[in-house]
């Protein structure tokens, strides 16, 4: 189950998002939208990183029926970045959400060897996504 945080005024349908953790994992997640600017100040209270991003990723230390974590994501960069690769914002908003949630589940991009972005492929193709989340990995965003 997705527990929703939405800081925003975009409306959010979260069926093929509840569909792409419930493939994942049985445990529950909170999912937080938010604004450019709340995204800056989160990464730099809680990362030291003065500056705004796409999507962060929290981990919960797990514990019995604890939750997975919280994923944060930045509607304004979703909106933005649709746009740009021309595909509908709720499937940016599930490619971030991709992204965040294998984080969550203990992959790296930054220092593993491709499984990450492997997994990444995989789930695109399942639930059918554009792939330019794949193409902006391999370009090194």
């Amino acid at each position: 189950m997705i527990d929703l945080i939405n800081n925003t005024h975009h409306k959010i349908d979260i069926s093929l998002l509840e569909r792409i953790l419930n493939s994942l994992t049985k445990k529950d997640l909170e999912l937080m939208f938010v604004d450019d600017e709340m995204m800056r100040e989160i990464n730099r209270v809680n990362r030291g990183i003065d500056k705004s991003t796409d999507v962060l990723s929290f981990p919960i230390e797990d514990f019995f029926n604890s939750p997975l974590g919280s994923v944060v994501i930045n509607i304004d960069r979703a909106k933005s970045a649709s746009k740009e690769y021309g595909h509908h914002i709720d499937e940016e908003i599930a490619l971030l959400f991709i992204h965040g949630i294998l984080h969550l589940l203990g992959y790296d991009h930054e220092i593993d060897d491709g499984q990450m972005r492997e997994m990444e492929r995989d789930l695109i193709k399942e639930f059918n996504l554009p792939d330019s989340l794949i193409v902006r990995s391999e370009n090194g965003s």
